[in-house]
Formats: C-alpha cells, structure tokens, sequence
C-alpha cells in the first residue's frame, strides 16, 4: 500500500452475527459491497468495533478469507491483529498477510509496569514478522496505554513498515499536529473516535478518518471538502450531522450494529456476550434522531451529505 492508499476514509467494520451469535457471512458481504459500492479508500477488520477479542482463531480466518474473496483487490483490507504478547500479535499478523491482507492494525499492550522501550520492541518484532504494512492504532481508551508523540515518531523511525498513524489519543487535534510536525518521512495520519472531532482534527492535518461511523458518506464529504480547504463546508456538514456522530459514539457497540441494521448492512444487531445489544428505548431514541438528521433519506442506499 501506498501513502495515498491509507489516505481518505477507511472505515473500521463491525462483525455480524446471527441472533445465536454465530458469523453471519452473508450479511459481512452484503456490507462489503456497500462500501466498496461508496468508494471508499478500504476496509478494516477485527478492530474493537469488530469484536476482535471474541472471536476464535477460526474465526478470524473464515473472516478475512471471505473479505478478501469479496473484495477481489479493488480496495485494500486492513486487518487488526493487536495481542497482549508479541509472538501472538506476528502470528496474527502473518496469518493475515497469508490470507490476502494488504495492511494490518496494532495497538499496543498494557504491561504492569509502563516501558516505551517494550513498546518499541513489540512493533519492530511485528514488522520483522510480517511484510504488510503497519496501521499504528494509538487508542489509549481501549488499551490504557499512553504513547507520547515523541515515542509514536520513533517508532516510525525505527520501524520502517509503519506506514499510518490512526490518533485517537485526546485531545486529538494536539496529537495530530504534533505528529504532522515531527514525522521524519511521509506517513499517514487517520482520525477515529468515530469522528468525533472531525473538523479539528482535519484542521489539524489529518488525512482523514479510519473509524465505524455507519454514515461514512458523511466521512467521505468532509475529507473532500478539507482536501478543497472549504472549511466552511467542513464545519457546515459537521454541525448537521454531530447530533448522530455524537449518539453513535457511546460506549458499547450496540447503537452502532443497530444503524448498520437499519441501513439493511446486516441482518442482526447481535453484540457478542458480555457485550449488550441495543436496548429497545435506545433504539426508539435512535430511529428518531436518524429521522431528523435524514429527512425523508432512504439509508439503505448511499446518502447525498
């Protein structure tokens, strides 16, 4: 993958299941299509919001292997492959790139004792175990791990693979323009939080956004209009739509499964246990607040922002 491959929006894929809680791979693909159908700048798998710590080995691979056949390279597929141990991360990692993978996604492990130094060895023994290119994903809400600018930049610099940076350690915006202002070589930077901060983090030098916000239409419009420097356009899309971008972005992944059900992208809003699925007065608040923002939208097809 190239620079301007990782650039643009790339959004991070939830995984569908049945109301069992088995794959459900039909509907993985019938999302798939939908978003290369968008033009959007690729897929990622098996992040947080695809449940990656609930599912088997074997799952893992029924996964990739069908959102490659899917794909069929018309698009780059980005798959998470973050461990607790380093081994188990390259394992993965390789497991991925065997299976037709063109990038993957790490995030760091909390250790007992904080060491950037240990930080630094797990990507550099990834990227020696793995010819894919490297997505660094800094997410200290779901990792509790702090890494500085100052140790993200090294580790660009010593670990020649990493080829993205998707910040999404607060306040965002401070992150990015330091890592924009310290890089050493060309490498992308991706926003995520569900877009949170869209416009500031754009205004900040973001190449756009790796993140599940089920609209990434949405996403789309705003990288446009910032690669226009038509900022009024930036904050403009941003104010219509934050309402939504804001809900969607709770904790949990429930709200989230249950826009993609009704954009008809899966048959099920099923969270794998102990996660929750969708309670019904949420999802009545939820089906409301799509109403206003969308007025007379049919979401199951590719909205006009």
């Amino acid at each position: 993958m190239t620079k301007q491959e990782f650039s643009g929006v790339i959004p991070i894929l939830a995984t569908p299941f049945n109301d069992d809680e088995s794959l459900d791979l039909a509907s993985w693909q019938r999302m798939i299509e939908f978003m290369v159908g968008l033009g959007v700048n690729g897929v990622t798998i098996l992040g947080v919001l695809g449940e990656s710590n609930r599912l088997s080995d074997h799952e893992r691979e029924a996964l990739i292997k069908t959102a490659v056949a899917t794909v069929k390279k018309r698009i780059p597929v980005i798959v998470g492959t973050s461990h607790s141990g380093s081994a188990a991360a390259t394992y993965l990692s390789r497991m991925a790139e065997d299976l037709g993978a063109d990038a993957v996604m790490v995030a760091p492990a909390k250790e007992p004792v904080p060491n950037d130094e240990r930080i630094v060895e797990y990507y550099r023994r990834i990227g020696a175990g793995t010819r894919l290119p490297i997505v660094l994903q800094d997410h200290p809400a779901s990792t509790e791990v702090h890494m500085s600018a100052p140790l993200i930049l090294r580790i660009v610099k010593e670990v020649a693979s990493v080829a993205c940076i998707k910040a999404e350690a607060l306040p965002t915006p401070t992150k990015v323009r330091a890592l924009r202002e310290g890089l050493s070589r060309p490498v992308v930077i991706l926003s995520g939080l569900g877009a949170l901060y869209a416009p500031f983090d754009l205004d900040a030098g973001s190449d756009g956004f790796n993140t599940g916000f089920a609209f990434p239409e949405v996403l789309m419009a705003l990288v446009a209009a910032a690669q226009a420097k038509d900022f009024d356009r930036v904050y403009a899309l941003y104010a219509r739509f934050a309402s939504l971008i804001v809900f969607e972005q709770q904790p949990g992944l429930a709200i989230r499964k249950e826009v993609l059900r009704l954009r008809g992208l899966i048959n099920c809003n099923r969270v794998r246990h102990p996660g929750a699925t969708i309670a019904p007065t949420v999802a009545i608040e939820l089906a409301s607040l799509i109403r206003r923002t969308l007025t007379n939208m049919d979401i199951t097809k590719p909205i006009q922002p």
